[in-house]
């Protein structure tokens, strides 16, 4: 009787996602959508919540098969919201970095540039395959990318807790804390098209090879030339995560030194320690350096970010408090508080930070019931994340948006030590609460941390933020503004610059070119404010752009607190602007500027 139901609720879980998927599919978006959450069908919602509540119940619950098959239902339902865009027929996601991003996917195709003279081509490499192969539009091509290398992460994650622990009570775990993609914070890792945030997803694949090049003894198992299998794995990854940003693969090879120090200082425990039986990682860790060292050298762009955190260290008292005190400022008058921003963008990743944080030094203190070689591959990973902070504390002084790059991959760690520490604490609870007990409260908590997490993986006005929704009509209309161009006369954004389209229409590298003397910036807000559109462009003949995004943006979510309603529907009355491009989601002023 139990299986029977087991199998019937597995199959009903499967069945809730097909539902959701296709309600998803069969709603595809009218026009801009100001918040990807509120226009997707509520049957959709109901689909995954109701897949993803029996495979947290099942995870934690059940094991072998059941278990396994739980994990892939959770699994299959994140990365279906995950794929929203994609399963919504978003025409494209992102508006900054990922045009960019786009951009270079078109060099690829042009052949305007090859993947070899990019630093990181991984990305726009998969998309150009992908729009070849399967002839898509380059635009889907790159958001299917993105959904392709967040995969990894809900598959990988629980088999590192399970090879640490040999637990399948902790691999259940950390798949639930995977499904809550902590990496992602919309501070500097985003879920779309952004080459560093898409490369924490595949980390965990080199982080797996790392751990179990470890402990395996792989004497039968060598390829020819006597060379390991776990280490050409590792190497493989390493290279992978090169390609995709140079960021984290420098991450991995940190972990990989690290478990090389903690090996140094494990030998003079004597020969007893389980760390002494370990292969070394001081030829993986110095092959992976090399790899780095090898690849970002001779790189311009790489050169220009070196530089760029040395002036920022230098620099380092300039400029950041009196930002986020502005930023305060502004989310209080638009009914805001930075401390409501950060608990919806960080609470649930500060509570887990906590328990892990309380398991490690538990786990130092010997007060936890892992065995010796469960609490060495704690100890490898804990004193990995001493340097990882190191280089957040250097980046935050140097550029700050590198540091929350960084807090994304120590995240990485922080997920696949998450499913150590609940599995171990609500373990604990099984003797006070007995077991069903343990496993209710269990359910209870980690849905409420994955709902909460899941509010926040796309932006939305929740966030402060519109969703980065790029529509056809959108896209078509700064495409034909961008074609038509006057000699030396400069666009400016409604509080959003036009340069990003400038890469995804010509090609990022051709842009420059084509695009770049005319790109301009933003309307002066003052000036605009008080009906001078003449001169809120520095006095300048321009080209003004509003689109849907600009609209939703300045109006709805920061609630007419730079611009306001009326100040842009007067433009149309002004003698000295003309409208010349028009539809649904997009408008393109010539404004005469001031007389010379």
């Amino acid at each position: 009787m139990r299986r029977t139901l087991l199998n019937c609720l597995l199959a009903g879980g499967f069945f809730a996602v097909a539902v959701g998927i296709a309600a998803a599919h069969r709603s595809p978006p009218a026009g801009y959508e100001i918040s990807i959450y509120a226009a997707t069908p509520t049957l959709t919602w109901v689909g995954l919540g109701g897949a993803i509540a029996i495979a947290i119940g099942m995870t934690l619950a059940c094991r072998g098969w059941y278990q396994g098959g739980a994990m892939a239902l959770g699994g299959l339902a994140v990365t279906s919201v995950v794929s929203l865009p994609v399963i919504r027929n978003y025409h494209f996601q992102g508006f900054g970095d990922a045009l960019t991003h786009l951009g270079w996917v078109r060099d690829f195709v042009q052949g305007s540039m090859h993947p070899h003279e990019l630093l990181y081509p991984g990305l726009h490499s998969i998309a150009a395959t992908i729009h070849l192969a399967g002839g898509v539009s380059m635009e889907r091509a790159l958001i299917i990318s993105v959904v392709l290398l967040f995969v990894p992460f809900v598959i990988f994650v629980p088999l590192i807790a399970r090879v640490i622990t040999g637990s399948n009570a902790a691999a259940g775990f950390a798949a639930i804390a995977s499904w809550m993609v902590l990496p992602i914070n919309n501070v500097a890792t985003h879920m779309g098209p952004h080459t560093n945030s898409n490369a924490l997803f595949v980390a965990p694949v080199a982080l797996f090879a790392a751990i179990v090049l470890l402990y395996r003894r792989d004497a039968l198992e060598r390829l020819p030339l006597g060379v390991s299998p776990f280490l050409l794995t590792l190497l493989v990854a390493g290279v992978g995560l090169l390609l995709l940003h140079p960021q984290q693969m420098i991450n991995v090879a940190v972990v990989v030194c690290a478990f090389a120090g903690v090996q140094i200082l494990a030998s003079r425990w004597g020969d007893g320690h389980p760390i002494a039986a370990h292969r070394s990682m001081l030829t993986p860790s110095v092959l992976l350096s090399a790899t780095f060292v090898g690849w970002v050298s001779a790189n311009e762009r790489f050169r220009e970010a070196v530089s760029g955190l040395v002036y920022g260290l230098l620099t380092a008292d300039i400029g950041g408090s009196s930002e986020v005190d502005q930023r305060e400022q502004s989310l209080g008058e638009i009914g805001g508080s930075l401390l409501e921003l950060f608990a919806l963008m960080f609470g649930v990743a500060a509570v887990i930070g906590v328990i892990v944080g309380t398991f490690i030094l538990l786990t130092w203190l010997g007060r936890t019931r892992l065995d010796p070689e469960g609490r060495s591959f704690v100890l490898y990973l804990s004193l990995a994340l001493v340097p990882l902070t190191g280089m957040f504390l250097v980046y935050f002084l140097g550029t700050p948006t590198m540091a929350f790059r960084q807090v994304g991959f120590i995240y990485v760690v922080l997920t696949i030590l998450a499913g150590v520490a609940l599995a171990h604490g609500f373990g604990w609870l099984r003797g006070p609460v007995t077991t069903p007990g343990s496993n209710a409260l269990a359910a209870v908590f980690l849905s409420a941390c994955l709902v909460l997490a899941l509010l926040t993986v796309f932006t939305s006005p929740i966030l402060y933020q519109p969703t980065q929704h790029v529509t056809e009509a959108q896209h078509f209309g700064y495409e034909t503004a961008i074609e038509h161009q006057a000699d030396e006369q400069f666009y400016a954004g409604y509080g959003y610059g036009v340069s990003r389209f400038g890469d995804a229409h010509y090609g990022t590298e051709a842009r420059e070119t084509n695009f770049g003397a005319g790109a301009g910036g933003v309307v002066l807000v003052e000036e605009f404010e008080a009906g001078n559109y003449s001169g809120a462009y520095f006095g300048l003949d321009y080209y003004l752009t509003v689109s849907a995004f600009d609209e939703a943006r300045e109006l709805e979510v920061y609630r007419q607190l730079h611009h306001s309603e009326a100040a842009l529907e007067a433009i149309e009355a002004d003698e000295d602007v003309d409208r010349l491009v028009s539809n649904d989601e997009f408008r393109l002023y010539d404004v005469e500027g001031l007389p010379s």
